[in-house]
């Protein structure tokens, strides 16, 4: 593996990430959210990651997709609400704060292990370069 494949690759795990974080800070910013266009509450979003492969070769990750988490919300009692339904029930969104966090941690980790990677190849590269000039 080149220096520049094993960049690539550490690259598409930072991109991953961030695509990660954006959802994850969404989910956090609409968990009060009770009515959205399609109607009805905000449904948590979750991203699926794949392996990108080259030629049988691990060449870094992609997001396979951005799909709704089709679990219920939970349902509070608020008859003044607009959003109440005849009961006087309000379904909230299915957005678990502490689960945000940790997952929104985990991103974060993530981006920064593969940011520290490319530093640690960048160094590498320089190293050797250097060498060259002696």
């Amino acid at each position: 593996m080149d220096l520049f494949t094993a960049m690539d690759i550490s690259a598409s795990g930072m991109r991953v990430q961030r695509t990660r974080m954006n959802v994850i800070s969404s989910n956090i910013a609409n968990a009060q959210t009770t009515r959205t266009e399609e109607g009805g509450p905000y449904k948590r979003k979750d991203v699926t990651l794949k392996a990108k492969t080259f030629e049988e070769a691990l060449a870094g990750v992609e997001v396979d997709s951005i799909t709704a988490d089709p679990a219920p919300g939970e349902r509070i009692y608020n008859p003044g609400s607009p959003d109440a339904d005849k009961d006087g029930y309000v379904t909230m969104p299915n957005v678990n704060m502490m689960e945000e966090m940790v997952n929104l941690l985990d991103a974060s980790r993530s981006f920064e292990a593969n940011s520290a990677a490319i530093k640690a190849q960048k160094d590498m590269a320089t190293k050797a370069l250097g060498i060259g000039r002696q």
